[in-house]
């Protein structure tokens, strides 16, 4: 990916994954998934699997600014019942949604600090060189690929009926849930209301954009209350990434109020233990976000190196800005299909680590606008590569006679 700055993006979900994070850096392991029990979700990845910062959810006015607490300092606080803020926050929340200010305050005050969320929503420390190839690997091996199998076979009535009627790729789908939850497998191990009180009252003041990252918190902790309360589930009971993502998919709580859909007729929405659920839920969030049927997500590029204006190709970054013409007038080769191709253009960059030390050179893409919508997801060119990836080689080994 471009090292420019990027510019403003519509906020996306589902939900945070958290870019290069060591929940999905753990070595799969082939298990019979274990669903949480249901005592959700917007689309996220489970132990906030790979890729960079997931984009926040667009989401309705965000509360107002929560003062810090003038008591005891926030490392000495266990649970949050010991903290004004996380108070008064309970009690501004009751008053807004119409909810029993006791059961707000209840839940919140039960609610415990959880260190390790602390640390993991640090940024990692940056590499001169992101290496595409190796981020790849991790996703792209023998141990997801036969748990997509599995899933492609187990799944293909409600895989076909959710392209039908979303028009997103069954393939597109099955490479968004391997590579979030390894197919179920890892849908994280933090009570969720610990998790999103966590980075909402603590979130590390040292990160670039602590207030921000706070307010979204504090955002998705209001919406996951609601739905609790809304649909019967117990906001103590429930477990996720780190970030607060729940389930298959990986959903934040305001993607899985926005987004996720009853797909298997039982009159209930589980993320948790509905894999059917959450295939209908993923489709309905890349509709939601304007995935157009049948456009590709991406052409082959190579460079007219007389012509070649790579500075101005890059500026954009990852959103689609150049017509064909435009594109190839700035030095981009485009084979015959792209070439044809209706709509806007975006040169992608990943970087295989530094070619000086052993790295090879970047690889390049032309993206559409529907490889845009898979970085809505997670706002990653290599996630969004890596999922369409996986989802096409699955889908290649299904098929295969």
């Amino acid at each position: 990916m471009s090292t420019r700055s990027r510019p403003a993006l519509v906020p996306a979900l589902l939900s945070l994954s958290l870019a290069w994070t060591a929940a999905q850096a753990q070595t799969p392991v082939e298990t019979t998934p274990v669903a949480p029990t249901l005592v959700p979700a917007t689309p996220l990845p489970a132990a906030e699997p790979a890729g960079e910062p997931l984009a926040a959810e667009p989401r309705p006015a965000a509360p107002p600014p929560v003062a810090p607490a003038p008591t005891a300092p926030a490392a000495e606080i266990t649970v949050y019942a010991e903290s004004p803020a996380a108070m008064a926050f309970a009690d501004d929340l009751a008053q807004r949604r119409g909810l029993d200010p006791q059961w707000v305050r209840e839940q919140i005050g039960a609610a415990r600090r959880q260190p390790t969320a602390i640390r993991l929503s640090l940024p990692a420390p940056r590499a001169a060189y992101k290496n595409w190839a190796a981020y790849r690997a991790r996703f792209i091996e023998p141990v997801r690929l036969r748990a997509g199998q599995r899933f492609w076979d187990t799944h293909r009535a409600a895989l076909e009926r959710a392209e039908r009627e979303y028009g997103v790729p069954a393939s597109l789908i099955v490479g968004v849930i391997g590579v979030e939850t390894l197919y179920g497998q890892h849908t994280g191990n933090f009570r969720v209301i610990d998790a999103l009180a966590t980075l909402a009252f603590d979130f590390p003041a040292s990160h670039p954009r602590a207030e921000a990252r706070a307010e979204f918190f504090r955002s998705e902790l209001e919406q996951f209350l609601s739905l609790t309360h809304r649909t019967g589930m117990d906001p103590q009971a429930l477990r996720g990434s780190y970030a607060g993502a729940m389930g298959w998919p990986q959903f934040m709580p305001s993607s899985w109020a926005r987004f996720a859909i009853d797909f298997d007729g039982d009159s209930k929405i589980d993320l948790f233990n509905s894999p059917v659920d959450a295939i209908g839920s993923v489709a309905n969030y890349f509709k939601a976000y304007g995935w157009q049927p049948g456009q590709p997500t991406h052409y082959p590029v190579s460079f007219d190196l007389n012509t070649l204006d790579k500075d101005a190709l890059l500026a954009p970054d990852i959103l689609p800005s150049f017509s064909a013409e435009s594109f190839a007038a700035k030095g981009a080769v485009l084979e015959a299909e792209a070439k044809k191709h209706i709509g806007k253009l975006a040169l992608i960059e990943l970087q295989n680590g530094d070619p000086a030390n052993g790295g090879s050179a970047p690889t390049y893409l032309a993206g559409t606008d529907n490889f845009y919508v898979v970085t809505r997801y997670n706002w990653s060119s290599y996630y969004a590569l890596a999922v369409i990836e996986l989802g096409q080689t699955v889908e290649a080994l299904v098929k295969r006679p």
